[in-house]
């Protein structure tokens, strides 16, 4: 497995992450027993960088990650975490809180349910408008001076968070969506990213599996988190599974799975680019690694960029509640 420093401030970590919310529930059951192989899996294969957050099934993640990680050497992964989204006892969601006070409380909460005794990367899962980045960057660097937590990162804020943020502390990475067909990020987050010297790890690759066959019209189970989702909703979702089929008649041709297509194309965007592989079954860490190991020629990316265009795809990525809490997407 290749290995890639995070950013100019950030941990050395493996080409491709692996993301853990699809193992608590927000796509529908998941199977414990399958869960932890997959993590095991996805160590075995090289893959160093874990990526949870403490709201996913409200503290189930990290006991699920913490349980698979029991008996492993913690010098053999590292472990991001998001804090600072709010649930509540009906699975719903009540906002952000990024108080200082409040970051450590998470904190103190994750390394018990991971059972370590430091967090690699910690990051406010949303921008809360309520306080003012430099004190929740504040707080986590006092978490990092009293050696709980190891680098600050970011998820889904924009141009000018990032500078403001910066200014207090390094900030290892930023974790954002991204994908071949979601690229806001190239017109302004990507490179003040880059000028700022901010990895990216990014979710998202396979369109939560809108592009990769994991989904069709009309099948979701009630709990799964894409019913609420634009892209998977009406003539949008009938459309896009036009797309989706498209994609995997181009894969085919590259003698490549749809998803293995979707990743290699982010790989190939830049070294300081880290995808987050969303699995839930070993033979995904699988179909990923092979993927890393075959690549796309430059004929085939530019093969692959005419035939789905950035704006491919229809629908916002999430609902508009949800939007409106995307730092990312403003401006």
């Amino acid at each position: 497995m290749q290995t890639v420093k995070l950013g100019k401030s950030g941990p050395e970590v493996s080409r491709v992450g692996l993301g853990c919310m699809a193992m608590s529930g927000t796509y529908g059951p998941a199977d414990r027993r399958e869960a932890i192989a997959t993590i095991h899996a996805a160590l075995d294969a090289g893959i160093t960088l874990i990526d949870t957050g403490d709201f996913y099934g409200m503290g189930h993640n990290e006991m699920l990650i913490g349980e698979a990680l029991k008996s492993v050497p913690r010098d053999r992964y590292q472990l991001s975490v998001k804090f600072g989204a709010l649930r509540d006892a009906g699975n719903g969601w009540s906002g952000n809180d990024a108080r200082p006070a409040a970051v450590k409380n998470f904190l103190a909460y994750t390394l018990q349910r991971l059972g370590v005794d430091h967090i690699d990367i910690y990051r406010p899962a949303r921008l809360d408008p309520d306080v003012p980045i430099e004190d929740t960057v504040g707080a986590i660097a006092e978490c990092i001076e009293a050696g709980w937590v190891r680098h600050v990162g970011l998820s889904e804020v924009g141009p000018e968070t990032l500078r403001r943020a910066s200014a207090v502390r390094p900030i290892a990475d930023l974790q954002i969506e991204y994908a071949l067909t979601t690229r806001n990020i190239e017109r302004a987050v990507l490179p003040v990213c880059r000028e700022l010297g901010i990895g990216l790890t990014v979710y998202g690759v396979f369109g939560r599996g809108l592009l990769t066959g994991g989904w069709r019209p009309g099948e979701l189970s009630p709990n799964d988190f894409r019913n609420h989702a634009p892209r998977f909703q009406g003539e949008a979702g009938a459309r896009n599974a036009n797309v989706a089929a498209e994609i995997d008649r181009i894969a085919a041709g590259f003698g490549m799975t749809a998803g293995q297509v979707l990743l290699a194309w982010v790989v190939a965007q830049g070294e300081d680019i880290v995808p987050l592989v969303g699995a839930r079954r070993p033979s995904r860490v699988v179909e990923a690694v092979k993927a890393l190991k075959k690549g796309l020629t430059p004929e085939q990316l530019t093969a692959l960029e005419a035939a789905i265009p950035a704006d491919a795809i229809q629908g916002e990525r999430y609902a508009p509640a949800q939007m409106a809490q995307l730092d990312s997407e403003r401006g």
